[in-house]
């Protein structure tokens, strides 16, 4: 009778291992990268500056004419009179103006 305890007992925390494991596993495959590309966009929202040039989630190309906490002024194509407020979560991707010199 203790044999059948034993082995009872050893298969629930085989058992128990094998969730840890599979929960372990979907952290590492799911929730650790979309972590990182958080990040990455919050940083990048960070270091928006006045004269960058921005693609929005529209995909529109535009360059910032102005900053405010949450929203950003943008400046589309070559007519200076299309500035459009919008918020800065519709950026997905900024590029720097290149440096002369």
């Amino acid at each position: 009778m203790n044999g059948v305890l034993a082995t009872g007992g050893m298969s629930l925390v085989g058992i128990i291992i094998m969730y840890v494991v599979i929960i372990g596993g979907f952290w590492f495959l799911l929730m650790r990268p979309q972590k990182k590309e958080q990040k990455r966009v919050q940083l990048m929202l960070s270091e928006l500056a006045v004269g960058d040039t921005v693609l929005t989630t529209s995909g529109f190309y535009g360059v910032i004419i102005d900053i405010q906490d949450e929203d950003v002024v943008v400046e589309f194509g070559n007519n200076k009179n299309c500035r459009i407020p919008m918020q800065k979560a519709a950026i997905t991707q900024v590029e720097k103006p290149a440096i002369e010199g």
